[in-house]
């Protein structure tokens, strides 16, 4: 049994190394995407003017007037103080053509004051300048850039989604090579199974370099054997929501599908025009809170045009970045109609829904506010630094593995030429 899983876990690794050093380094950065953004980018995210900001919807309509091309896609409510508002928007169809319009942007950032768009960008763009830097490295953690092929534009997270299937397999593959083979107490030199599993969970020193390489990557796995399971899990739910997670989690378990999970997008080139104002839209969801007794500000809202719905998000200000969502309330709106299609409360619902709510938070390491970031940044290097560790050991011993084969050849040959 032993042999088969050292062989799965070779070419598990060798398959998911390349994605993990990716996702690993990658991820260690964007734990501080937005602190990092903003100070690359202070031209983008500081407001220089003095005075009483517009209204929100009036610096909206300025976008979409500015470029009838585009339609706004998401927005807070209110700017940070001292801060450019940001608004976010889709490119319509192109009538003449049946495809939404080429935009070489879907990013606005406008002063609240003067009502200016001071600047714009595509999120996700393949470029190492500064305004594009933090949005590729996001965009590379997830997707690999793979392009849109066929009018899907989903490849690259489907597989990062079965990478991390893998990942998570491979994950108890590796724990179960680390425990002490089955020996009789005698050939055991009398120590128990505990005390010869020991070692595993150490770093010897002045050991040579292969042995510190070997010692890195089975004990650091093991020291965080739990929270790379939390990691490859998330990776895998994440990515592969629709596909395979919450398909799953039904079967299983009592789920409550909001519009997401029960509506069919519709192809990526054929966006639902709505058809309720954002002021309508805001009116039923302060009702709609009202008598829920919500107490939170509408933090910001979205619409999204494959699915016809509108979101309404109530938080508090920087709730909705420290806790990763869990402290904000949604309400989701037809896009056509306006009629109320589903809600989410953070800790409401089945054990399966809050099971749900729980996966970004636990893999942004969100869920624990501060340290949590911090933990999860160095997971990230952590996860980058067991696949190279590992590659390094399948490497010397596949050389290992060539030298006898090859020194068998010559001997082989050898004894033929005596005989």
């Amino acid at each position: 049994m032993r042999a088969i899983l050292v062989v799965l876990h070779r070419w598990f690794g060798l398959f998911i190394a390349g994605f993990l050093i990716i996702a690993g380094l990658t991820g260690a950065l964007i734990s501080w995407d937005h602190e990092l953004d903003e100070w690359l980018n202070p031209h983008l995210f500081e407001s220089q003017s003095q005075g009483e900001p517009l209204p929100m919807l009036e610096l909206v309509r300025r976008v979409e007037e500015a470029d009838p091309r585009v339609r706004a896609s998401f927005f807070s409510l209110g700017a940070e103080p001292g801060h450019n508002a940001e608004i976010w928007v889709d490119a319509r169809e192109n009538p003449e053509t049946g495809q939404r319009y080429d935009l070489d942007y879907d990013h606005a950032f406008v002063d609240p004051v003067t009502g200016e768009i001071v600047g714009k960008r595509l999120w996700g763009k393949i470029s190492l300048h500064p305004e594009h830097l933090m949005s590729f490295l996001y965009k590379l953690h997830f997707t690999l850039h793979l392009p849109e092929w066929n009018g899907i534009n989903r490849w690259g997270i489907w597989l990062m989604g079965a990478a991390a299937m893998v990942w998570l397999f491979d994950t108890f593959i590796a724990m179960a090579l680390t425990l002490p083979r089955k020996r009789r107490t005698h050939k055991a030199g009398g120590k128990s199974w505990l005390q010869r599993w020991k070692p595993a969970w150490m770093i010897r020193r002045g050991a040579g370099a292969y042995k510190l390489n070997f010692d890195l990557h089975t004990a650091v796995g093991l020291w965080v054997f739990g929270l790379l399971l939390i990691l490859a899990f998330t990776s895998f739910s994440l990515n592969l929501y629709r596909e395979v997670f919450y398909p799953v989690m039904s079967m299983v378990s009592e789920t409550t599908p909001g519009p997401f999970e029960t509506r069919t997008p519709t192809a990526l080139h054929d966006p639902v025009e709505p058809r309720v104002s954002w002021p309508a839209l805001f009116d039923k969801a302060r009702t709609e809170a009202d008598n829920r007794n919500w107490q939170e500000p509408i933090g910001d809202t979205f619409y999204s045009d494959n699915f016809a719905v509108f979101g309404v998000r109530f938080y508090y200000p920087g709730e909705d970045h420290d806790s990763g969502g869990m402290k904000v309330k949604s309400l989701y709106y037809d896009g056509e109609n306006g009629n109320l299609i589903g809600d989410e409360v953070p800790w409401q619902g089945t054990a399966a829904d809050v099971f749900n709510q729980l996966q970004f938070p636990l893999h942004s390491g969100r869920i624990a506010g501060m340290p949590g970031r911090i933990i999860v940044s160095i997971m990230g290097i952590a996860v980058a630094m067991l696949s190279i560790t590992g590659v390094v050991i399948w490497w010397k011993k596949r050389k290992a593995r060539v030298a006898i084969k090859k020194r068998k050849r010559i001997n082989t040959s050898a004894a033929t030429s005596a005989t």
